[in-house]
């Protein structure tokens, strides 16, 4: 199989072009450097979005309390508003994970302005971000930390929350992310305790390294997680729009392998032919215009 063959295969499944060359020179038997020619040779013609894999983990709130059980803790009481410890993602598909860590000392000043300033310019090249309770969790506290330390709003990115697809799609006992990974038969998240968490804010630099592991794995597992969920994601930020092709695709992973089903989608409007990607997830198929010169065939996805 030469680059040529294999440039035509990249354009047909986009998503493998965010796959390491080393993974794909063992699926397709062929040398590494064919595979990062036939790479090159087909972004010349696709654009793909960036899309973020990623997770924070954050210090503990300190405050002055008098019960375990109800507590209102007033503005006064606290001795010490929580920050960011690690922050872990990857690019889909890419085998690299990107994170940072504060050192022992600057968790002692709680100053974590380095790595947010890292966290910042990662966030400003995605155009999609994919997080566990992201909406509820890590992209506010994000945006707090952003707006505190002194930074602008990133350039604008969608979100998929993963812990939001799970509860509305499914009936599981638990929409935790270990949870999901045992349903899936995934490796579930590394053991954690709150004395991590202790230590780390106490400086220690061996939790501090460990907390920044068990955020990577996170971030891999979160992967896994978010590719099983993926078809089933009703509202999935459409690829196409991205990928500014003429012809179809799926607007949950970018595959043009789509093949008509014998159903139809319909609305209190319109009635629509609906297919079925290689990946599972169904879309409709939606003319852009009446002028037979200018007509596209995309497909979108289904209401959510």
């Amino acid at each position: 199989m030469d680059k040529t063959e294999l440039s035509k295969i990249f354009r047909d499944k986009k998503y493998l072009l965010n796959m390491g060359s080393g993974k794909l020179s063992k699926m397709y038997k062929v040398d590494r450097e064919v595979i990062i020619e036939a790479k090159s040779l087909t972004r010349r013609s696709v654009k793909l979005p960036n899309i973020l894999i990623l997770d924070i983990e954050t210090a503990p709130l300190r405050a002055y309390v008098w019960s375990r059980w109800k507590q209102n803790v007033y503005l006064e009481q606290t001795i010490s508003e929580w920050f960011m410890l690690t922050w872990s993602a990857k690019w889909l598909f890419n085998s690299k994970v990107i994170s940072n860590r504060l050192t022992g000392e600057e968790v002692l000043r709680e100053d974590d302005s380095r790595i947010v300033k890292h966290l910042w310019q990662l966030l400003d090249q995605a155009d999609i971000v994919i997080a566990h309770n992201g909406d509820f969790f890590d992209i506010p506290k994000i945006n707090s930390r952003f707006i505190l330390n002194g930074l602008p709003p990133t350039s604008p990115y969608q979100t998929i929350d993963t812990k939001k697809v799970s509860a509305k799609q499914f009936g599981f006992s638990s929409n935790k992310l270990d949870a999901l990974a045992g349903y899936f038969g995934f490796e579930p998240k590394f053991d954690t305790d709150f004395k991590l968490w202790s230590k780390c804010m106490q400086g220690d630099e061996d939790s501090l390294k460990y907390m920044e592991f068990y955020n990577k794995h996170d971030v891999e597992l979160l992967e896994e997680v978010y590719l099983k969920l993926r078809p089933w994601i009703k509202g999935h930020p459409n690829l196409g729009l991205y990928m500014e092709l003429d012809i179809p695709v799926c607007q949950n992973c970018g595959s043009t392998k789509l093949t008509p089903i014998d159903h139809h989608y319909y609305t209190q409007t319109g009635k629509y032919r609906t297919v079925r990607c290689e990946c599972g997830a169904i879309g409709r198929e939606r003319v852009t215009s009446l002028d037979k010169e200018t007509r596209k065939v995309l497909t979108v996805g289904l209401a959510t």
